[in-house]
């Protein structure tokens, strides 16, 4: 085990107006740091793709936002400043494109700041037919104000006039068009995210000197991956405050490994003293996640790692290694005695030992 650095943060996310999001990432006027967009398509595929996602919806009846494409939030290495903007931001879209087979525009931006150089580039979950495909109606057809289309006359008409908001394509003509496949079900799916990271971390290395290389975050991991805050995000404070934690949290976590903590004993820990703490309270909140519960949960998990590392700092490799291992939850629950008896501010504690370093 490792500690974490350099790691590829990718951020994947759903449009549900992507037409205006084009326009956002693309636009000089908007964008203070924009140097490259690159696109596969004409801008009138994005307005197409949008008004048959937006027509499809209506008809299926179901509830919430129509998803219209979807983004990918890429944050590049610094090292990758000195490349030419234009050929980079090519080299990851035509990579992207070519191994998932789908349209793409991207633009390459720096923050205000230019404290994070990143891509973002939207894409198509469809694929355009070659030829459109039209459905003609055999018969007179009746539509609701939804677009759905009612089985009979006698639902959208009264007194043989047809109903506000209903309509009616004549018998011989188009009443469903279709300039695109169906949504490609892998980018749903939950190891979509983690496969892509994978993918742009193996781009990213090909361009970067060996002590530069990228990671991907480790699964089954003791550590916990810090979040990128996004422009005018109204839990900015929190997440903040979260990553700081998180930081403290792996500091502690590479502490006790170097010390001889086995990997499989820290991970149980991480899962008693954070996950399963963190699953608890979102039930309790009615599967609503709470920033400022999360952060105390973790509060107090920094405060009773530091403890079982304060418990064992003056013994060898090999007993922190069977204490850890063999009688890890006597050891948790020493340390947590312990700072239950202190009765002093941990998170003020916490901070306080952080700016020190």
């Amino acid at each position: 085990m490792t500690p974490i650095k350099n790691v590829t943060f990718i951020q994947h996310g759903k449009l549900t107006n992507v037409v205006g999001r084009i326009r956002y990432i693309s636009d000089e006027k908007k964008q203070e740091n924009l140097y490259a967009v690159y696109e596969t398509v004409p801008r009138k595929y994005w307005r197409d793709l949008a008004k048959e996602n937006q027509s499809d919806f209506r008809r299926s009846g179901t509830s919430g936002n129509c998803i219209e494409a979807r983004e990918l939030i890429i944050a590049l290495p610094k090292e990758m400043t000195y490349f030419d903007p234009d050929k980079l931001l090519r080299y990851f879209v035509e990579s992207y494109r070519k191994e998932y087979g789908t349209e793409c525009i991207a633009a390459l931006h720096h923050n205000k700041r230019k404290t994070n150089y990143h891509i973002h580039l939207i894409y198509s979950e469809r694929q355009q037919l070659e030829e459109p495909v039209r459905k003609v109606a055999t018969r007179n057809m009746y539509f609701d104000p939804e677009g759905r289309h009612v089985r009979t006359k006698k639902e959208a008409t009264a007194d043989g006039k047809l109903l506000p908001g209903y309509s009616m394509i004549p018998k011989g003509e188009v009443y469903e068009e279709h300039l695109f496949d169906k949504k490609n079900p892998l980018f749903k799916q939950k190891s979509f995210t983690e496969d892509v990271k994978v993918f742009f971390t193996d781009l990213m290395n090909r361009q970067l000197s060996e002590p530069n290389q990228m990671q991907v975050f480790p699964k089954n991991s003791p550590f916990l991956p810090t979040k990128k805050i996004g422009k005018n995000n109204p839990k900015a404070e929190f997440i903040e405050e979260t990553n700081r934690l998180k930081d403290e949290w792996n500091r502690k976590i590479w502490t006790a490994y170097r010390n001889g903590a086995p990997k499989e004993s820290l991970i149980t820990v991480k899962k008693e003293l954070i996950s399963k703490l963190a699953a608890e309270s979102i039930r309790e909140a009615g599967g609503k996640s709470d920033p400022e519960k999360y952060n105390s949960i973790l509060v107090r998990a920094i405060a009773i790692v530091a403890e079982m590392c304060r418990l064992l700092s003056k013994q060898g490799r090999e007993t922190w290694a069977e204490a850890w291992g063999k009688a890890l939850t006597k050891l948790m629950d020493m340390a947590t005695e312990q700072i239950a008896g202190r009765r002093i501010d941990i998170k003020k504690d916490t901070r306080h030992r952080t700016m020190e370093r």
